[in-house]
């Protein structure tokens, strides 16, 4: 009788941009502008499940990732939800808002307040 192995998922909770295959950085951009301008709640649950799975993220609590919004050009991309994220603009017109990553929040000022 064989064993079985079991293989753990490294949780990955942040994923660098420009590590990406140039084919899955296009496809990427795509997906965020469409999520960003839809209208539709379920088109926008499914293209933000299809940019969780592209990017290998693990983790995400509220099904909403995002590509760092500071001006340092950040390539960190990450739960729009994760503790420490600051907003650089908020959502006017679309659905995602503009967030630096905790990583930029505490590196560089805070564009809306400072």
């Amino acid at each position: 009788m064989g064993h079985a192995v079991m293989t753990h998922t490294q949780n990955q909770p942040t994923v660098n941009y420009t590590a990406l295959p140039a084919n899955t950085q296009d496809l990427f951009d795509q997906l965020m502008e469409q999520a960003d301008n839809t209208a539709n709640a379920a088109e926008y649950e499914a293209l933000m499940t299809s940019l969780i799975a592209i990017t290998g993220i693990t983790g995400v609590r509220y099904n909403e990732i995002l590509k760092c919004a500071c001006g340092c050009d950040c390539p960190t991309v990450f739960d729009a939800d994760t503790p420490g994220a600051l907003v650089t603009e908020e959502a006017t017109g679309y659905n995602l808002g503009r967030l630096q990553c905790p990583d930029c929040a505490d590196d560089h000022p805070r564009p809306v307040e400072d």
